[in-house]
């Protein structure tokens, strides 16, 4: 006595094997966060403004949030850096800033409508209760930094260290920052990050000065 005859495709587990065949290979790297296409290693972001969180982006997505005029929930991070040759500050006013490191980055927050400072530690970026008035000082003593676009740049300021005597201060785009402090943290040893986290920022610093170009005269252009 014969056997059933086999179904017509084969057993299960031969149906099994052709459907992972024609399955196409998972898709490796990083996707746009808003769209899910694939992105190379180097792509753009754009901020969430309310969340004051950065979202790694396609260069169609981040074309679309670029009309900095708009009230949008988005905006893309431009890449911009600006130098300030003439920039002045003197320590009592870094003082009344009250940050407790030698490094800080400074952006404005449209959803807060305030100017919000931050500084790198062991546990990264920490917040900054800003004085106001203090830092309405700094940019009475610098017009040049109302260069700054709300949300998507930053004014990054390091206070004098080994042989350098004056304050270095740039433009730079928001991502840069939180780059940076990303580094950091993994660097970071002791009260003051220690020798590695010293030569991070140097780096990053240089980096700011050769892409840089000197800010315009007065307000934002």
């Amino acid at each position: 006595m014969t056997g059933p005859a086999p179904r017509a495709g084969g057993s299960p587990i031969s149906v099994l094997g052709r459907i992972r065949a024609r399955r196409p290979p998972p898709v490796e790297g990083e996707r746009c966060e808003m769209c899910a296409e694939p992105i190379g290693d180097v792509h753009p972001h754009v901020v969430n403004v309310a969340a004051r969180s950065l979202l790694c982006t396609c260069r169609a997505c981040y074309l679309l949030f670029t009309d900095e005029h708009a009230e949008l929930r988005y905006r893309s991070v431009p890449d911009r850096f600006l130098s300030f040759p003439d920039f002045r500050l003197e320590r009592p006013l870094w003082d009344a800033l009250e940050i407790p490191v030698g490094l800080a980055f400074f952006f404005r927050n449209s959803v807060m409508d305030r100017t919000v400072a931050f500084y790198p530690g062991p546990a990264g970026a920490a917040e900054s209760e800003l004085p106001m008035g203090a830092w309405d000082d700094v940019v009475a003593a610098n017009p040049q930094l109302r260069a700054l676009a709300p949300d998507v740049e930053a004014i990054i300021v390091r206070g004098p260290d080994g042989g350098r005597t004056d304050f270095e201060c740039f433009l730079v785009p928001i991502d840069a920052c939180y780059e940076l402090v990303g580094g950091l943290r993994q660097v970071w040893r002791g009260f003051d990050g220690g020798q590695d986290a010293r030569a991070l920022i140097d780096r990053f610093f240089a980096t700011a000065a050769s892409r840089s170009r000197p800010a315009p005269p007065g307000a934002r252009p």
